[in-house]
């Protein structure tokens, strides 16, 4: 799946992602491939998976 960071606390290390359907998944800095940062505007592509919490975005990569 494809889409945008939405916001990215990294002092904190998540934030959120908006995919191209709309939803909004929560991505952690350990999901993001290479130690890559993440910042507002990014395009990334993901997978998600569904925790407890809800949606989570894993083996996250920056277009």
């Amino acid at each position: 799946m494809k889409g945008k960071v939405k916001m990215f606390n990294s002092e904190r290390s998540f934030g959120f992602i908006t995919g191209d359907d709309g939803k909004d998944v929560y991505v952690h800095a350990s999901a993001v491939e290479g130690g890559a940062t993440l910042a507002v505007g990014d395009v990334v592509e993901y997978e998600v998976e569904t925790n407890d919490r809800g949606l989570r975005a894993k083996n996250v990569k920056k277009v």
